[in-house]
């Protein structure tokens, strides 16, 4: 029993560790069954492979550069340019993968203001009446009719997370940011499904206004 103890209180301490170096917030516990990470979730598309192909070539595939925290989940090589209205542009736009089974691309408000058009707040997945752009990679240029959003802010948990926190699917919860420059986000949209992790996903901008870092306390309240 002493040695099961301090083997889940060694784990504990690792696992804090190795988030606080991946630059994400391990709260105290609570008894709450997973530890809470809030990211920082920079632009970034995601595309299907048809449209990897156009843009990368026939046959070309995701290479995965970097896994993320959710499993299977990826940040490519392969980056494209976003060009906006006026052609004004954004470089090395990072592809996510695995592909999905719709092209989207999300970025924050700034980013909307610098390519000159209005880019709506939505779920991921929710892009009908979005504005579009061209994208281009080395092989070709995809237009897109719609699929550019502002990413909702939004917490991915398992089963036993929402159990936790008493709430369901497509709920919402407040996030609350602590810190000098600390806010309370009142509409984070809930997904649960058994294979997400507790994470909460911030743009930049949202990230920036409340000076989230490493260290920033933050707590979800239903």
């Amino acid at each position: 029993m002493t040695g099961s103890l301090e083997r889940s209180v060694v784990e504990e301490l690792v696992r804090k560790s190795v988030l606080k170096r991946l630059g994400r917030y391990a709260p105290e516990s609570s008894g709450a069954p997973n530890p809470l990470v809030v990211n920082i979730s920079a632009r970034h598309c995601h595309l299907r492979q048809d449209a990897v192909e156009v843009l990368f070539g026939a046959g070309r595939e995701l290479t995965p550069m970097k896994w993320l925290y959710q499993e299977g989940q990826f940040a490519a090589e392969e980056v494209v340019t976003l060009i906006g209205p006026r052609s004004r542009v954004i470089s090395n736009l990072r592809i996510l993968g695995p592909c999905r089974d719709i092209n989207q691309i999300e970025i924050s408000f700034t980013d909307a203001i610098s390519l000159g058009f209005e880019v709506p707040v939505r779920n991921s997945g929710d892009i009908a009446g979005t504005p579009g752009c061209m994208l281009m990679g080395p092989a070709g240029f995809l237009k897109m009719n719609e699929g550019v959003i502002r990413a909702a802010p939004h917490v991915h948990m398992a089963p036993e997370d929402a159990a936790y926190y008493g709430v369901e699917n497509k709920s919402y919860m407040r996030l609350r940011i602590k810190g000098r420059t600390g806010l309370t986000f009142d509409r984070i949209m809930v997904r649960v499904d058994p294979s997400f992790k507790l994470e909460v996903h911030l743009d930049t901008d949202e990230a920036n206004a409340c000076g989230l870092g490493p260290e920033t306390p933050c707590e979800l309240i239903k």
